[in-house]
C-alpha cells in the first residue's frame, strides 16, 4: 500500500491557522508589545520637598519600571491641581486619576476615616495596624464607609510610620496645664484629642504650618517626623520639639485611584500596582530609619532641643483620646463599628507582640549608654 503524503495539506493547515490567529488576535505577544502607554495622573498631598512627596514618587517609579511602559503613574505634588484636603474629591470625579495622602485628611467627610492613624489604636504599632487593616477586617470597613459617602476610589494603605512627636513649640511643655489655650496645629481625630485637653487647634496642611509658625498665627504644632520636620522649615522658627505622643502613634499613607481608571486596567497591571505597595510599604519603612536618623542629627546641629512628653500629658491624651471615641461612637455606627473591629485585634495582636519582643532599648544601653564599656 502506497503511504499517504500529509506534509502538503499540514503546510496549508498551519498556514491557514497562522493567517485566522493574526487575523483574530491570537497571537497577543505582538499586540502587547504595540500596546499604547496608560497615564495615570497623580497629586501628592505633600509639598514637593518633602521626603513623604519622595515616597509617593518612589512608588510610582516602582510601578511604571515593573510595568515596562504599559503604564505611567506622574505624581504632581499638593496643590498642582487642587488643595491637599481636595484630593478624594478630585479622584473621585476623575479630576486626578489617582492620589498619594492620609486617610485623616479626609476626616470631615467622615469621621470614622480618622481612625486610620489618630490616636493610639489600642496600643497597636503603625505596622500592627496595617496588619489589621490587610488581615483583621479594616480594609472590607474602609471600603464599607467610602461607600456610605458616595465616594467611588481604589483604596490602598502602605507604609507604617514612625511615631510622630507632640510637635514643636515655642516654649517646651512641662505639664499637662501648659497645653491649655495654645494656637495649635494637628489634623484627623487628634483635633479632639487637644481640643478636650484645652487647646486651640487649626487644622492646617503641612505646606502652610512653618509660615503659620513664623507669622505668630500658631504657638505650636506637629506634623510628623525628623527629615519632614527639617525640610519644611520647622527649625528655621522654633528650635523647641516636643518627643513621643499618642495623637497619630499608628499612622500610614493612602495610595488612591479613580475606580473606573483603576478598573479598565487589565489583571496583570492591576498586579502590579499590588505589588508596587506592598514594595514601596517596605522600601518606605527602611528609608524612613536611614533618613529620620541621619536628620535628628541635623536637628540637633542646628540647634534644636529635644524634650522627651511627660508621662502626666502622655496620660491625659488617653484620657481625653476615651471621651472623643464614646462621643463619636455614640452617633456614628461606622465610627464605632472600626473600634469595635480595632479593639479585638489589638488584644490579641497586642499580647502576642508585647509577651514576644524583647526590651531593645536595654541592649542599646548596654553598650551606647552612660554606663557602656568603652571598646
Amino acid at each position: 500500500m502506497t503511504p499517504v503524503d500529509t506534509q502538503p495539506r499540514r503546510r496549508k493547515f498551519l498556514k491557514a491557522a497562522s493567517t485566522a490567529a493574526v487575523a483574530t488576535g491570537a497571537l497577543a505577544a505582538p499586540a502587547v508589545s504595540r500596546a499604547q502607554t496608560v497615564a495615570f495622573r497623580f497629586q501628592s498631598t505633600w509639598p514637593s520637598k518633602d521626603i513623604f512627596h519622595e515616597y509617593a514618587t518612589d512608588f510610582a517609579k516602582k510601578v511604571n519600571d515593573m510595568a515596562g511602559g504599559r503604564l505611567k503613574i506622574e505624581v504632581l505634588p499638593s496643590g498642582a491641581v487642587v488643595p491637599a484636603f481636595q484630593l478624594l474629591e478630585a479622584v473621585n470625579k476623575g479630576t486626578l486619576d489617582g492620589g498619594h495622602g492620609v486617610v485623616a485628611y479626609h476626616y470631615g467627610k467622615q469621621a470614622a476615616l480618622a481612625l486610620w492613624g489618630s490616636g493610639p489604636a489600642y496600643g497597636m504599632d503603625p505596622n500592627m495596624v496595617l496588619a489589621w487593616h490587610n488581615y483583621g477586617g479594616g480594609k472590607d470597613l474602609l471600603a464599607e464607609i467610602y461607600k456610605s459617602i458616595n465616594i467611588e476610589v481604589v483604596s490602598y494603605l502602605y507604609g507604617p510610620m514612625p511615631t510622630q512627636p507632640l510637635g514643636w513649640f515655642k516654649k517646651p511643655v512641662a505639664k499637662v496645664e501648659d497645653m491649655k489655650g495654645l494656637k495649635f496645629r494637628t489634623v484627623g481625630l487628634a483635633v479632639d484629642i487637644f481640643t478636650e485637653m484645652g487647646t486651640a487647634v487649626n487644622p492646617l496642611p503641612g505646606g502652610e504650618i512653618v509660615p503659620a509658625l513664623d507669622r505668630g498665627l500658631i504657638d505650636a504644632a506637629e506634623f510628623n517626623n525628623a527629615s519632614s520636620d527639617r525640610l519644611l522649615g520647622f527649625p528655621d522658627v522654633v528650635k523647641n520639639c516636643m518627643l513621643q505622643s499618642f495623637h497619630q502613634s499608628g499612622e500610614q499613607f493612602e495610595i488612591l485611584f479613580n475606580k473606573g481608571k483603576y478598573d479598565a486596567l487589565p489583571a496583570e497591571l492591576k498586579a502590579i500596582i499590588d505589588y508596587g505597595v506592598q514594595a514601596a510599604s517596605a522600601d518606605m519603612s527602611w528609608k524612613a530609619v536611614q533618613r529620620n536618623s541621619q536628620d535628628y542629627i541635623e536637628l540637633k546641629k542646628a540647634g534644636v532641643k529635644f524634650y522627651k512628653t511627660p508621662d502626666a500629658i502622655l496620660r491625659a491624651q488617653l484620657a481625653a483620646w476615651d471621651k472623643t471615641i464614646d462621643k463619636k461612637s455614640g452617633d456614628n455606627p461606622l465610627f464605632k463599628k472600626v473600634l469595635a473591629s480595632q479593639k479585638v485585634f489589638a488584644e490579641r495582636a497586642g499580647q502576642w507582640q508585647n509577651d514576644y519582643m524583647v526590651d531593645f532599648k536595654m541592649a542599646y544601653n548596654h553598650y551606647f549608654g552612660r554606663n557602656a564599656k568603652k571598646s
